[in-house]
């Protein structure tokens, strides 16, 4: 483990020891002065996001005051992490999938959407800092860092990987190291200096009081000799004294009426009240709904565990299946599959409700056609579950829910007629599910899922070709929930398929500033200005791109494409070889490490990086044609020749390959063939001047005798 001398820069980490043995050793450090008192991470206390929280409900107010636009800009992450804060600020981009009644749900937030937010949360701290006249270099010491949820750890890893710590020195501490496969650790490796923890200072006592309430009125999570003393002393107590003393915890918490504390500690100390089958349940469920709706699925799994535990299935199904059904789909989108259809499995066992085992059967039929890895999807198999589905909302009683059921039935089987290669079927279902629900709903009813349906049916005509249909599909759906990110995303892919490029932009745009930092944004705006020939514009987008996510490996193509464009082969090597570390077998990176070698001389390293891209992807005409360069410098035309002939069967309609390959018929004495090459080229690029000079030449030349 690397090392840093206590007075050496940069974000750093203590493992080991107890709380106060850290700050001990922290305060023998050369840091600079605290931006917080130090920020406990513990899931435990607050859930999701118990760090970021604490951080952005401290800077808020003050930079509310100075630059209500920068909190307006991120009021999706900072209300995401820190609920509370909708008393002082509003949501501006609420949108229907935020707003959408229980009831009503058929739209979940994306798996990666908590990336999103964290992006979005480090920028509000890094230019918060300014706002508030700190100019820096600040500390932020963040305790528990272990024991932090999954939402905390990308926080924290996107904290110290993107704020400089010259600005903001973030140290994170614990008595252990976090989850090696967390996404934390490899950031605190590669960001992060380690410094010892200096252990065996006398501790503080807990502090005056009962030991055993001193142990539960901080939640459970004292150190220390103090900390054990109190512990030993909570564990001896009758269980009876116990379950009162997380009682008045609890009610403790709730005086205090901070939403997010419903999250973490109150769930925790009502698990061990005097009614854990009535309170506990209750509170576990709440938070696991509101987890649901904003996405923070590891969460959701973690309540919904507990919640089971505390609900017998056998006599009281209701409440076990609204656990249940949260925590299969929070399972399905985390790609834990196996474990989600045992859940499911045992729905079906436990329960002879029509609606549960509708719902299982849609569930799972989302496993075999969306969420399984794909060896292990069957789209029949995911049919037939639907079927029966459809099936059994045909049979349900009241207007409203049979038409919504069975809509929301037909619109998953929509999903596997396009996965059976059947777009026309599943056109004909979405259209149907649209009709009937405008024949026999109000306006008002199922405005969530109306719009899943519109939208859905766009992509369809988007898959078939039928790009102004979509359009049209898009402009209502845009009409009906405005401030829906992905939409404008969408229709500015259509856009640009339709060479709308202006209109494309500003659909890129809109979309920007309606969601949290969106990689994916940002990567289709850089490629179609790079195809626009603003390359200035691109560079900066791909590299945002990269700043948020440094694993986006086609914005490293990309990048070092324009590098290599613009004259500097070593940025593009260096792009190209981070990609490769992340994707070994790609083979445009491949090529392009071989086009950086070859422009810096090094002939024999790039035909072998060639040969790598040409072995991974045999048809790419970029590695074909650079390898044939390559090799006709290195005096082997012949070889060249093999490559381009190639290259120019794949790309019979590239000007500049036939170009080429002409040049190498002429070196080798094949004049006919050379001929025959600039004459097409100059059809197909009849503006190209050396192609014309070239042709002209060849035609001037005396034949040989």
């Amino acid at each position: 483990m690397q090392q840093a001398d206590s007075a050496a820069p940069g974000h750093r980490r203590l493992h080991g020891g107890t709380r106060h043995d850290r700050a001990a050793t922290l305060d023998a450090c050369s840091l600079p002065p605290r931006l917080l008192p130090p920020v406990d991470a513990h899931r435990r206390l607050r859930g999701p996001y118990t760090a970021a929280g604490t951080v952005v409900r401290a800077l808020v107010p003050g930079v509310l005051a100075r630059d209500p636009e920068l909190v307006r800009r991120h009021d999706i992450e900072l209300l995401s992490a820190a609920p509370e804060l909708a008393d002082i600020m509003p949501n501006s981009r609420a949108t229907l999938t935020s707003m959408a009644l229980p009831a009503e749900r058929t739209r979940y937030y994306a798996r990666l959407r908590t990336r999103r937010i964290s992006n979005g949360l480090v920028e509000f701290v890094r230019d918060a800092l300014p706002v508030l006249g700190h100019d820096g270099p600040w500390c932020l010491v963040v305790e528990n860092a272990e024991h932090a949820e999954v939402t905390d750890e990308e926080f924290l890893a996107t904290l110290v990987r993107r704020v400089d710590p010259g600005t903001l020195t973030v140290v994170l501490c614990g008595a252990n190291a976090p989850d090696p496969d967390g996404v934390l650790t490899a950031v605190l490796d590669s960001h992060t200096t380690a410094v010892p923890v200096r252990e065996g200072d006398a501790a503080p006592t807990a502090g005056p009081g009962e030991p055993a309430w001193l142990w539960v009125a901080a939640d459970g999570l004292l150190d220390g000799p103090g900390g054990e003393a109190a512990r030993a002393a909570y564990e001896a107590s009758p269980a009876a004294d116990r379950r009162a003393l997380h009682d008045r915890r609890a009610a403790q918490i709730r005086e205090r009426e901070e939403f997010t504390l419903t999250l973490g500690a109150l769930p925790y100390h009502l698990e061990r009240g005097s009614d854990p089958e009535t309170e506990a349940v209750a509170a576990l469920w709440a938070a696991s709904d509101h987890c649901l709706v904003n996405g923070f699925y590891t969460a959701v799994v973690d309540y919904g565990h507990r919640g089971l535990a505390l609900v017998d299935g056998r006599a009281a199904t209701g409440p076990w299946w609204r656990f249940a059904v949260q925590l299969g789909l929070a399972l399905s989108i985390l790609g834990r599959t196996k474990e989600a259809e045992a859940v499911y499995d045992e729905a079906r066992l436990l329960s002879t409700d029509p609606v549960v085992h509708m719902a299982c059967a849609y569930s799972t039929a989302m496993l075999y056609t969306r969420h399984n890895d794909p060896a292990d999807r069957d789209e029949k198999k995911a049919k037939a579950l639907l079927n029966g589905a459809i099936a059994t909302a045909s049979l349900l009683p009241g207007r409203v829910e049979q038409a919504f059921q069975s809509a929301f039935y037909k619109n998953g089987r929509a999903l596997v007629e396009v996965n059976l290669g059947d777009p026309q079927e599943a056109l004909r279902l979405v259209t149907e599910c649209i009709d009937d629900l405008d024949l026999k709903l109000t306006p008002d009813e199922h405005r969530l899922h109306r719009s899943v349906l519109k939208n859905n049916r766009a992509r369809v005509y988007s898959g078939l070709g039928r790009l102004d249909d979509a359009l049209a599909d898009y402009a209502v759906v845009i009409e009906q929930d405005p401030n829906h990110a992905e939409h404008y995303l969408e229709r500015g892919n259509l856009l640009r398929r339709q060479g709308r490029t202006e209109e494309a932009l500003a659909d890129y745009a809109r979309a920007i500033r309606l969601s949290p930092p969106f990689p994916e944004i940002y990567y289709n705006r850089g490629d179609l200005r790079l195809s626009e020939g603003d390359v200035e514009g691109a560079l900066a987008d791909f590299s945002y791109v990269i700043e948020q996510d440094p694993e986006f490996v086609d914005a490293y193509i990309n990048r070092a494409g324009i590098h290599l464009e613009s004259g500097n082969p070593a940025e593009a090597l260096a792009d190209a070889r981070t990609g490769l570390r992340l994707e070994p077998g790609n083979a445009h990176l491949h090529a392009a490490v071989g086009q950086a070698l070859a422009e810096d001389g090094e002939l024999g390293e790039a035909e072998a990086a060639y040969d790598r891209a040409v072995a991974a992807d045999p048809d790419l005409v970029s590695a074909l044609s650079g390898r044939a360069g390559v090799r006709y410098d290195a005096g082997r035309p012949q070889d060249a020749l093999e490559d381009l002939c190639r290259a120019v069967e794949l790309a019979p309609k590239d000007a500049a390959l036939r170009y080429n390959r002409a040049f190498l018929y002429g070196e080798t004495g094949r004049r006919p063939e050379a001929l025959a090459d600039l004459e097409l080229a100059a059809v197909l690029d009849p503006e190209d001047s050396e192609i014309t000079a070239a042709l002209t030449a060849l035609r001037d030349r005396p034949h040989a005798p």
